[in-house]
């Protein structure tokens, strides 16, 4: 079991920044592959950034390549997203997502894989 809380969200204008940042505490952190994810208004929740377990491979989203960064910190059970030139699109609610990793198994982005998930954190861009 492990327990993600995001923070980090807010109001930005376009072409703004923000930080997001998700909190894991329980089972061996290093353990887990780490997600984000995004739900919009009357929209399905979508995959945006994921990072394997040591961190040594990242995978985005189209919509975000290029302007997000996913990032991992093992000591401090933390992971992050970097959201840089954000759009009026980038607006929803932001998960932060875990599933436990076996071997050297790929990482998945498909949400139905992730088995633990945060409260969300809303992130809203004006023009």
């Amino acid at each position: 079991q492990v327990q993600l809380v995001e923070s980090g969200g807010g109001l930005v204008q376009v072409g703004g920044s923000l930080r997001l940042s998700c909190a894991a505490s329980g089972r061996t952190f290093s353990n887990y592959v780490m997600g984000w994810f995004r739900q919009a208004p009357g929209k399905e929740r979508e995959f945006v950034a994921a990072i394997s377990k040591l961190g040594g491979s990242r995978y985005y989203a189209d919509s975000v390549k290029g302007r997000f960064t996913i990032s991992r910190d093992n000591a401090k059970n933390m992971v992050y997203l970097q959201m840089n030139s954000l759009k009026p699109e980038d607006t929803a609610v932001y998960y932060c997502a875990a599933y436990p990793s076996r071997g050297a198994e790929m990482v998945v982005t498909t949400r139905t894989r992730y088995d633990y998930w945060g409260q969300g954190t809303q992130v809203t861009v004006s023009s």
